[in-house]
């Protein structure tokens, strides 16, 4: 049984980080992100430091647009120290176990900070970082130094798989130029995530929506990559929960039909409001859940809603949260892929332990992850040198080569540029 674990010192820092252009998703646009790095320690003078991208936008999109973007990232950053003070007083054997034990706390703590019922997944980006530093202390407490050893025994049979391949989904959002898209395309991606939900009342949503996927199919209806069976590039959409009706989501495919577009469409991901209870397994294509997983409960309602596929989202929503959805997808035979935050290459070294270990996805014969960090990051360079380990992707995908599971990616070596946070002066 794995030891008590008795955190006695939580830290916290943070460094705000520019994006290149503002980023639309979720009705909106974002124009930073913040990267947060969390410190415990234990009582035998153990610790980890856990890092976290923070985004408001996509924790709770309307406590995003009330407040100063600013604003918005010091309430997330508040609550994340909140975390910490409810940690030090939390004994824990497991990660997933401490989570468990602190968000009905966490959550009412969230509701007094912000004066709202926030969405579940604004607490759950707050607890990213103190989830990772949490793990990586449980690893240094019971002796564990790799991704497979730390793994809780139960968690082990879902993340069985050894891909030597992750396909990984180029994100489009509202504004990326198309000459940008096809940039991408010659350089080797073949797996294109086009943001829907455009800002505006529903029918102006679908509109532009359809605008979009008109223009980037045109640029990019006649390229080939040597990835898939047919050659052609693979599609993928994400409304972010935008659309409020079923209906409104066939419009869109039927106008992919229209245009030719629609056969290259791999999946849609979380079309529908977190509310909305439509069967959707008629639509002609895999629909896969996200933002409205916030327990395991939550994914078990939407397979029986017919949603092919769980979108995991360890640097978003914790690892805690991942592993136990991990477990009912392969219990159900359900696909799952890793969907990015725009985070900074050390957690995209996280999901990649993640995405590595899942079953190929089908339609892929790969595993399936999103990382759009380098596009968006206007120090993505200076970023990337903090990674004690990086592999850089080729032609569209990432190469796991021995190494890079010997070193589980990097996670338990130290990172000067977070750990110097930490130093007493």
């Amino acid at each position: 049984m794995s030891k008590m674990i008795h955190v006695t010192e939580a830290g916290s820092d943070f460094e705000r980080e520019p994006l290149v252009r503002p980023f639309g998703f979720k009705g909106n646009y974002l124009t930073e992100l913040w990267q947060v790095a969390v410190r415990l320690q234990s009582t035998p003078g153990l610790g980890g430091t856990g890092l976290a991208t923070q985004s408001v936008l996509y924790g709770d999109a309307e406590l995003f647009a009330a407040h100063p973007e600013a604003g918005g990232n010091a309430l997330l950053y508040v609550l994340t120290n909140k975390a910490l003070e409810l940690i030090k007083s939390t004994p824990f054997r497991t990660p997933p176990e401490l989570l468990e034990t602190i968000l009905p706390p966490l959550t009412a703590a969230a509701a007094q900070l912000t004066g709202r019922t926030v969405n579940p997944n604004f607490i759950l980006n707050a607890m990213v970082a103190p989830d990772n530093a949490a793990w990586l202390l449980y690893a240094a407490e019971n002796g564990f130094t790799s991704f497979d050893e730390m793994l809780p025994d139960t968690f082990r049979p879902a993340l069985r798989h050894r891909n030597d391949l992750i396909a990984i989904l180029y994100q489009v959002s509202y504004n990326m130029p198309v000459a940008d898209i096809v940039q991408a395309a010659k350089e080797g991606f073949f797996v294109f995530k086009i943001k829907t939900g455009h800002p505006g009342r529903q029918e102006d949503m679908l509109r532009l929506d359809m605008e979009r996927l008109s223009a980037i199919h045109a640029a990019l209806k006649d390229l080939r990559t040597p990835h898939t069976a047919d050659g052609k590039l693979v599609y993928t959409m994400d409304a972010n929960s935008r659309y409020e009706k079923k209906e409104t989501l066939l419009r869109y495919l039927d106008h992919a039909r229209k245009i030719g577009a629609f056969g290259q469409v791999l999946l849609y991901e979380e079309p529908l409001t977190e509310t909305n209870t439509e069967y959707v397994d008629d639509a002609g294509v895999r629909i896969a859940a996200d933002d409205s997983l916030h327990t395991v409960h939550d994914a078990q309602m939407r397979l029986e809603q017919g949603y092919g596929a769980l979108v995991l989202k360890g640097i978003a929503k914790t690892l805690s949260l991942s592993l136990p959805m991990a477990k009912l997808a392969d219990e159900r035979n359900v696909p799952c892929m890793c969907s990015d935050l725009t985070v900074n290459p050390i957690l995209v070294n996280w999901h990649k332990n993640l995405a590595a270990r899942l079953a190929p996805f089908p339609g892929i014969g790969m595993g399936l992850m999103e990382t759009n960090g380098d596009a968006n990051y206007s120090n993505w360079p200076v970023m990337k040198g903090y990674a004690p380990y990086w592999s850089a992707p080729q032609q569209g995908v990432f190469h796991l080569d021995e190494e890079f599971y010997r070193r589980s990616g990097g996670i338990f070596e130290p990172v000067a540029h977070y750990e110097k946070m930490f130093r007493k002066h």
